[in-house]
């Protein structure tokens, strides 16, 4: 096939040898097989930002650190600049997130190269050496949705202990090799502790997965198994190994309005005698 533009650059470093075929294009990048000596690896290239659909970057980007505050600075005022850093942080963000997960021993591709936009990595096969399949596209029995749901269970408790969220998980970004799922695409990755979103965000990992499989092992209809990981991870309890049931016990204290509504309005006070202190500067 004809090298895409994108690509260019990787081949003039000899980075990759030759492009074998386009495997995917998706909200955040197209992604295509190549040639690397004798292996063939996967060459991930991000779409600028006005062409991705992924429209809730903010979301995602709420307590990343950037190198320093001059990047920092253009990034919050939008200048040229400052887009490019913003577009560079959130390629490096999947990049050493790769690096951090697999070290932590969550099932993600290995990473070899950030280059000009474009991220080398492993191409996952499965036992026929052929690209392993998204969970979206295997066929599954409800003994194999179980299974796979525990597996992929077992990985995002393996990122929260880690103090990382996916922020974005579906059947579509897991592919299923010989040895069972894989976690792909993970530039919005977040960090629990920094993320106002992240216990939402977990929830939805979660359910989504759920959701997906309970549609052949109807047993995982109505289950809670996201809420109950991030509770664990609250209390300082969750470890990759943690025993699950998927059932959450609805609060039994009785919340006191009055408390409540006396805290409201103590900030509003508060919140007001700083607007007139800084008024009176």
């Amino acid at each position: 096939m004809k090298t895409p533009k994108r690509l260019l650059p990787l081949i003039e470093e000899g980075l990759i040898d030759n492009v074998v075929r386009q495997l995917m294009s998706g909200k955040e990048a197209t992604v295509f097989v190549v040639r690397c000596g004798e292996e063939l690896r996967c060459a991930k290239v991000y779409k600028e930002a006005a062409q991705r659909s992924f429209q809730q970057a903010a979301i995602y980007q709420e307590g990343r650190r950037v190198k320093n505050s001059r990047q920092a600075r253009a990034m919050e005022n939008g200048s040229r600049y400052g887009k490019k850093m913003a577009e560079e942080a959130w390629q490096q963000t999947e990049v050493d997130a790769l690096y951090r997960l697999a070290h932590a021993g969550v099932r993600v591709p290995k990473p070899y190269i950030c280059f000009e936009g474009v991220l080398l990595m492993e191409l996952i096969c499965d036992a026929e050496g052929q690209v392993a399949p998204r969970l979206n596209d295997v066929e599954l029995t409800a003994e194999t949705a179980r299974r796979y749901h525990q597996e992929i269970l077992h990985q995002i408790m393996l990122m929260l202990c880690n103090g990382e969220i996916h922020g974005d998980l579906s059947e579509y970004n897991i592919l299923i090799d010989q040895h069972g799922p894989v976690i792909i695409d993970l530039p919005q990755v977040i960090t629990a502790s920094g993320n106002n979103e992240a216990a939402a965000l977990l929830v939805r990992d979660v359910d989504n997965i759920t959701r997906f499989l309970s549609t052949v092992a109807t047993d995982l209809i109505g289950t809670q198994y996201g809420l109950e990981i991030w509770n664990l991870y609250k209390q300082g309890l969750l470890t990759p190994h943690a025993q699950l049931t998927g059932v959450v016990e609805a609060p039994t204290t009785v919340v006191d309005v009055d408390a409540v509504l006396d805290e409201i309005e103590q900030a509003y006070f508060e919140e007001q005698e700083r607007l007139r202190r800084i008024a009176a500067l």
